[in-house]
C-alpha cells in the first residue's frame, strides 16, 4: 500500500485569528502571524484499488488577490487538480472508491470526474448542495463499532477506516490508514495548520463547535497513544509530514517556517472568492450588486462563512 499528495496549490496561508480563533474569538490572536498553507489531497494505492481522499476543487476555480487584511489565502495554482492527479501517473478510470472527508469545494470539487468510483460519505452530509445529482454514491453510516477511542467507524478496505468526526460540517470525517506500524490520518479540516493541533485551539470555521472539540480531543488522545502522521489539506505540512514519515509528538512541535508573504499585484474582476469552500461570488450573476455593496451581515450561500473569509479575484 502507498499514499501520495495530489498537491494543487502552494505559497497560502492562514492567519493565527483564523485558525485559533474558534472558541476564544478571533481579536484573541495576532492577525500579523501567518502560518504555511497549501492545497492537496490524498490517493491510497492499495495494489489492487486506487481510493482518493477528496478530489480538489473544480476545475476554474479563480486564484484570489489576498491583501494585508486577509485572514487566509488557499495559495497560488501548480496546476489543477485533475492535472496533479494525472502526473502521479493514474488515470480517472482507474479509482474505484472515493473518501469524502466533507462536501466543501476545496474537497469534492472533481467528483464527477471519476466516473468508475462508489463515493463515500457519512450519510449526514447527503443534503449538501455539492453532493446532488451524483447517482454513485454510498452513504456510510458507520456501522463497524468503536475504532480505537473514536466511537463510529467504518472500514473500507484493509487498513483503511473512515471514521465519524463532526464539527468542522455536520458530515465531517477523518480516514486512518495503517501502514508499516504507522497509522496515517487523513483528514479534511479538523485545523487548517498543525500548529493548531500542537498549541490544540479551533478554526473559526464549523457547524458544531462543541462537536469541533470533541472531536479534536479525541484526535489529540489517539495521536498521544498512537503513533501518527498527521497529513492535513491545508499546510505543506501535511505532505511533509507523509514524504518524511514524521509522526507527530503533541509536546515537541515541529518548527514553523513562515516565508514572507506575497501579496502579488491586485486584481479587478469584480469576483470574490470564498477562501472557506471555493464559492465564487460574480456580480453578474447577482444583479451587478458589487461584493462592496453586499450588507455586513451578507454570508457565502455554500459555507455560510461571512464576508471577511472571501478574497478578491
Amino acid at each position: 500500500m502507498e499514499i501520495k499528495a495530489v498537491r494543487f496549490r502552494k505559497d497560502g496561508f492562514y492567519s493565527q485569528p483564523f485558525a485559533f480563533g474558534g472558541e476564544e474569538g478571533m481579536d484573541k490572536f495576532d492577525k500579523n502571524v501567518r502560518y504555511r498553507g497549501s492545497l492537496q489531497n490524498y490517493l491510497i494505492d492499495t495494489g489492487d484499488e486506487v481510493i482518493l481522499v477528496d478530489t480538489g476543487l473544480p476545475a476554474g476555480t479563480p486564484e484570489e488577490a489576498p491583501d494585508e487584511n486577509s485572514l487566509a489565502f488557499t495559495g497560488r495554482d501548480i496546476c489543477s487538480y485533475m492535472e496533479a492527479f494525472a502526473a502521479l501517473g493514474y488515470k480517472p478510470e482507474q479509482v474505484t472508491r472515493i473518501l469524502l472527508t466533507h462536501k466543501h469545494a476545496d474537497h469534492s470539487g472533481e467528483l464527477r470526474s471519476f466516473p468508475n468510483a462508489k463515493i463515500y460519505v457519512n450519510a449526514d452530509e447527503l443534503s449538501a448542495a455539492e453532493l446532488q445529482g451524483l447517482d454513485n454514491i454510498v452513504p456510510v453510516n458507520f456501522t463497524d463499532g468503536p475504532y480505537y477511542n473514536f466511537p463510529e467507524s467504518q472500514k473500507i478496505v484493509p487498513g483503511v477506516t473512515y471514521i465519524k468526526a463532526k464539527g468542522h460540517t455536520n458530515g465531517n470525517s477523518i480516514i486512518i490508514v495503517e501502514l508499516d506500524g504507522l497509522f496515517y490520518m487523513i483528514h479534511g479540516d479538523i485545523t487548517y495548520v498543525d500548529e493548531a493541533l500542537y498549541a490544540d485551539k479551533l478554526s473559526v470555521v464549523f457547524d458544531d463547535l462543541a462537536a469541533a472539540r470533541e472531536t479534536q480531543d479525541r484526535i489529540r488522545e489517539f495521536i498521544r497513544n498512537n503513533p501518527t502522521v498527521y497529513c492535513g489539506t491545508h499546510t505543506p505540512q501535511g505532505y511533509e509530514n507523509l514524504e518524511a514519515k514524521r509522526v507527530m509528538y503533541l509536546d515537541h512541535p515541529v518548527p514553523t517556517v513562515v516565508d514572507d508573504i506575497d501579496l502579488g499585484a491586485p486584481k479587478a474582476s469584480g469576483k470574490y472568492v470564498c477562501s472557506v469552500c471555493g464559492y465564487v461570488y460574480d456580480p453578474a450573476e447577482h444583479d451587478g450588486v458589487a461584493f462592496a455593496d453586499l450588507p455586513d451581515d451578507w454570508k457565502c450561500p455554500r459555507c455560510k462563512q461571512g464576508k471577511d473569509k472571501f478574497n478578491q479575484a
